[in-house]
């Protein structure tokens, strides 16, 4: 498949991803029984995986939205911009923020601090995708759909210059 100016070619197919994503609302809901959590998606990445996931919470709990950025292209441009900010209030909620992939860590690294001094009840990270070989800032999420090698990926939410979010399975990035 071509989108703009690269080849990609299949990496995850559609059925693989929906009983991943179906097996981490199962685990959340029964992490969180009883406490009602605020899940954070953080724009525009995540809204697919954010969408997926939240269908399968059955247990009461809420969600919102905030836009941190840091990609151009294909790659990290080191740094995060807040396009859209946070509104609910945290302090002692259970907060999990849901996070299309964690690659350098810079997003959640430059972001986390925020969160923690609202003074949330608990917080944890669910990410579709962790790319561990490409971390460079400690953090850690607590759900992950799946751990990925450092390529560049795309669909399920993910893009390229503003392409393939749309795509139901994911793509790497061919060589």
């Amino acid at each position: 498949m071509q989108v703009h100016d690269k080849v990609f070619r299949p990496f995850i197919d559609a059925k693989t991803i929906q009983a991943r994503v179906a097996e981490l609302g199962k685990q959340i809901d029964k992490d969180y029984e009883g406490k009602r959590p605020l899940f954070i998606a953080i724009l525009n990445g995540s809204f697919v995986f954010a969408s997926d996931l939240f269908r399968h919470i059955t247990i009461d709990a809420e969600i919102s939205f905030i836009k941190l950025a840091s990609y151009k292209g294909t790659s990290s441009t080191g740094n995060v911009i807040t396009s859209i900010g946070m509104e609910e209030a945290v302090t002692g909620r259970h907060v999990v923020l849901l996070e299309d992939i964690i690659d350098t860590g810079k997003t959640l690294h430059a972001f986390l601090p925020e969160i923690v001094h609202r003074q949330p009840a608990s917080l944890k990270i669910a990410t579709f995708l962790s790319k561990p070989d490409a971390l460079q800032y400690e953090v850690k999420a607590d759900y992950v759909g799946f751990e990925v090698p450092n390529k560049f990926v795309l669909g399920y939410g993910l893009d390229y210059d503003g392409l393939g979010r749309n795509i139901p399975e994911l793509y790497e990035l061919a060589e």
